[in-house]
């Protein structure tokens, strides 16, 4: 018997295991198309229904269609679920649902797999009449030998034939079957759920899939030695679960949004997939333009009449949206601009989750463009940052980025049901005559805010350019028009500034060192945080909502730490690396943000693994940065 052969374990024991743990990660991984993501994200949701916390992440190849059975072609999705709050995808995979040996092996590479995982693996390949196909198999199962994973062959598609002619269409259904006996979740709940994510399709459909399901969870019961259970801690309040771009497009509904303009871009597109759905029930309008610059100046010119419009777009698509940006600013129209960044530049990893795109959204536009930029750092703040950039756009007539991300986009979470407020819609359009003599550009000399005129408000009628004007909106080109004109664009957002919350830290108010971070990171830097004070580091972290203005105090709270560090996923240089200096490196982009606006000496620990963000790495980068700090590590 070879090594890889010994692996298999093709004769199951009848006596069953069950293993008690406070959380677990799994992960479903098949070519495109197999439905490893659906079975996925059912899963997930039922466990979030029973009472779980949950964290879901799509793994999702950097081609839309890759060749099958390759090892970079992995598509599924991973699920870290637990009894308490889960706030990231943590570490590593304890148990893997695979429907070919490639894609495990691709997964195994990257390092995704805890070293005693268990591995539920389709066998039909193993006895494949292709030798190509035959000798691959022999292959992997080699490399993986020796890894201490105990690896369990599943006749999948032997099974599923029972079912459908065409198993590729059922596998999904049948591994969700095998986990639902695993871990012993709720058979109708999964029905529900199974209903749910084939609502549009016909009953004899759902029962095939539901009939794959139960054949899936037969089959685990007979055959397998072991369960897992994660007790569940049913909630006190009720919840919802989405993703989200799920939730952004529930915020946009929330906030009283009119108008949504977009273009289709990978990850945002599921925003307008979930609008296209319900929008026009509660009165809203979904416009898909010829491309990204028509989608903004559509946005640009609802707002312009009245509407309470936005934009929804990715990296490249925010490029292209620049000039728009620029005129927005300058002729004081809100707009709200969602960008759900990905990996770049240009085309670069379409479907991975990277924070590149901070720069381009502070200071991308070409002249003086004062903006507002936000981030939301988990699913419920992507519900609320609509919400909240609404608000601020109507109130200083100014644009307001929301920056997500490829993690917050696919990943699902629960979080307690919004309580819906009616001062989070927009006011009613005031169509009553203007004041005489009042301009529409009349900026208030302390606040820099004006009273804009909508369309059809007697006595409101202005013309309207992207050029400089006075306040009449009078093309000007004088010094002193501009000079005055520009701080007043200016002046609001300082305005904006003094109104915000300094930001809260995560552990002590003063120490050796201050992780500093935005975005999506947040839930994996504090359970890094956590792991260094255990053991006896002083680490705390703080995490920023507003990247422009940014939020008060940091300068002093940077005062009360030996050492500032930024964690973030976009490019930094290695210190140390050939021809890197100090003088020379180029440092995470918030780390650039907060050296220029505190002039504190803030390091950077940045990677762009086209993944989120494990803890683990996190933590090993506090350890590292807490060397030679009085309370660090010696």
């Amino acid at each position: 018997m070879t090594a890889a052969a010994a692996l298999l374990e093709r004769d199951v024991p009848v006596a069953t295991r069950v293993l008690k743990l406070p959380e677990h990660t799994i992960e479903i991984v098949s070519d495109s198309g197999e439905g490893a993501q659906k079975c996925g994200q059912i899963f997930g949701a039922v466990c979030a229904k029973m009472g779980n916390g949950v964290w879901t992440v799509e793994i999702i190849p950097a081609e839309i269609q890759p060749p099958p059975r390759i090892a970079e072609g992995a598509s599924g999705n991973r699920i870290r679920f637990a009894t308490g709050p889960v706030t990231n995808w943590g570490d590593q995979t304890d148990l893997v649902v695979a429907f070919n040996e490639q894609v495990l092996v691709g997964r195994h590479r990257l390092g995704a797999l805890a070293s005693d995982a268990i591995i539920l693996l389709e066998n039909s390949w193993a006895s494949s009449s292709n030798p190509d196909i035959k000798a691959a198999w022999d292959t992997a199962l080699a490399e993986l030998a020796g890894h201490g994973y105990r690896i369990i062959e599943v006749p999948m598609e032997e099974q599923c034939l029972t079912v459908d002619d065409n198993p590729r269409k059922g596998k999904n259904m049948f591994a969700l079957g095998m986990l639902a006996y695993i871990y012993d979740r709720n058979l109708e709940r999964i029905e529900e759920q199974i209903a749910h994510a084939f609502r549009r399709k016909s009953e004899a459909v759902y029962a095939k899939n539901v009939a794959l399901m139960r054949l899936g969870y037969d089959w685990a019961a007979a055959n397998l030695d072991f369960r897992v259970e994660i007790p569940t801690n049913p909630p006190q309040q009720a919840l919802v679960v989405m993703n989200g771009n799920e939730a952004l497009g529930m915020g946009a509904l929330a906030s009283g949004m009119e108008l949504c303009a977009m273009y289709p871009i990978t990850p945002a597109t599921s925003v307008s997939h979930y609008l296209a759905e319900v929008f026009r029930k509660f009165g809203g309008i979904l416009h898909q333009a010829e491309d990204e610059i028509a989608a903004a100046g559509v946005a640009i010119g609802a707002s312009y009449a009245g509407k309470v419009a936005f934009t929804i777009t990715s990296g490249p698509g925010l490029a292209l949206k620049t000039e728009f940006i620029g005129l927005a600013v300058m002729t004081e129209t809100p707009l709200v601009v969602i960008d759900v960044q990905r990996g770049g530049p240009s085309t670069g990893l379409p479907t991975k989750v990277e924070q590149s795109d901070l720069l381009a959204a502070l200071v991308g536009q070409p002249g003086d463009t004062p903006h507002v930029v936000l981030a939301p750092a988990t699913i419920e703040e992507c519900f609320h940052s609509v919400v909240t950039a609404r608000q601020i756009a109507e109130t200083f007539h100014t644009v307001v980025v929301i920056l997500s991300d490829a993690n917050l986009s696919t990943g699902v979470q629960p979080f307690p049901r919004p309580q819906l407020r009616k001062e989070w819609l927009a006011a009613e359009l005031d169509l009553s005559p203007v004041d005489e003599g009042r301009r529409p550009y009349e900026w208030d000399p302390r606040m820099g805010t004006s009273a804009r005129p909508v369309p059809g408000q007697p006595g409101g009628m202005y013309t309207l350019t992207g050029l400089s004007h006075d306040e009449s909106s009078k093309v000007a080109y004088g010094a002193g028009i501009h000079q005055h004109s520009t701080t007043m664009r200016s002046r609001k957002i300082a305005v904006l500034q003094q109104t915000l919350l300094r930001p809260a830290i995560y552990g002590d108010h003063e120490g050796d060192l201050l992780v500093v971070g935005w975005g999506s990171t947040k839930g994996a830097i504090e359970e890094a945080i956590d792991r260094a004070r255990a053991e006896g580091l002083h680490a705390s972290s703080t995490h920023l909502t507003f990247l422009s203005p940014l939020q008060p105090g940091l300068k002093e709270i940077f005062s009360r730490f030996r050492k500032v560090m930024t964690v973030e996923i976009n490019y930094s240089d290695p210190p140390g690396e050939p021809f890197i200096t100090d003088e020379n490196r180029r440092r995470g982009q918030l780390a650039m943000l907060l050296r220029a606006q505190t002039l504190c000496d803030v390091d950077c620990w940045t990677r762009v693994p086209g993944e989120p963000l494990r803890p683990g790495l996190i933590h090993a980068a506090i350890r590292d940065a807490t060397v030679g700090l009085a309370g660090g590590l010696a």
